[in-house]
């Protein structure tokens, strides 16, 4: 996996270029192997003399996070074991030394805690024949609330977790999944917390990985972004090198039986 300061700081820096200069929505980067040239080395060059440390903003935590699973796409209906198996994961995970280890970065009034799996749906219906972007997205979630009594009501804690179905990429920040990110997090006016992840259908999204494993392990990048940082850039982040997962991008360890992405640690002062 990656593991150079330089390496990490290029993926910190591609999220930022993504998303915008004034925009801190952060980003699952695609994996570059170790050996091939980054072409974003120059860029990230000034980052990377920056050593990670995360500072808080004052922004909301997500304390005990809520997780729904949404399966969006009529595929997904050839995919039901590995829906079993990401389900299957948050139920373990939002319990695990994982989510233990995010208690560093708990505040006065926001103790971050064990969280939990209320729910799950698979939405049929299409997402897109090819692509779909991120305000289609926003727009589902908001309709699918409204309307869908399947759907919990958004709490400070309800982290909605969209899986699109495979062979659809996602459009946000005017690039594609699987051509510049394999996921991100983000929130609609402060009050819906989302994820979005595409399926990962491509090496730079599964890195060497096979396909549970991939998607275990980014969705864990952005469960604990979100945790810790849940209105982008108002949590815990570091303007150099992005949230706690950015530091760490591609670097994973077994957590149970699942694969899992490390995070920065303010305290190790390492990724763990």
């Amino acid at each position: 996996m990656t593991t150079t300061s330089q390496t990490q700081a290029a993926a910190a820096q591609t999220s930022r270029v993504i998303a915008g200069s004034t925009d801190h929505i952060k980003i699952v980067p695609l994996y570059v192997p170790g050996g091939e040239t980054n072409p974003l080395e120059e860029l990230a060059a000034s980052a990377a003399a920056a050593p990670p440390h995360l500072v808080f903003n004052n922004g909301p935590l997500l304390t005990s996070v809520e997780v729904f699973t949404i399966f969006w796409g009529a595929r997904w209906q050839q995919q039901q074991p590995l829906m079993q198996t990401v389900n299957a994961f948050f139920d373990f995970i939002l319990t695990s030394p994982l989510i233990d280890q995010l208690g560093e970065y708990s505040v006065p009034n926001q103790k971050i805690g064990h969280g939990k799996r209320v729910g799950s749906i698979m939405l049929p219906k299409p997402a897109a024949h090819i692509s779909v972007t991120d305000a289609g997205i926003r727009h589902l979630l908001q309709q699918e609330i409204s309307t869908n009594a399947q759907f919990p009501q958004p709490t400070p804690n309800t982290l909605y977790f969209v899986y699109v179905e495979p062979g659809v990429r996602v459009i946000q920040g005017g690039s594609s999944s699987c051509q510049a990110f394999c996921g991100y997090h983000d929130h609609i006016a402060g009050q819906v917390f989302y994820a979005v992840m595409p399926y990962p259908g491509c090496a730079g999204c599964t890195g060497g990985l096979a396909v549970p494993a991939a998607l275990t392990s980014t969705s864990s990048h952005e469960l604990c972004e979100a945790i810790t940082d849940a209105i982008p850039g108002q949590g815990w982040y570091d303007q150099a090198n992005g949230e706690i997962g950015d530091i760490c991008a591609w670097k994973t360890k077994q957590v149970g039986q699942y694969t899992v992405q490390l995070e920065w640690s303010n305290k190790q002062n390492n990724c763990i």
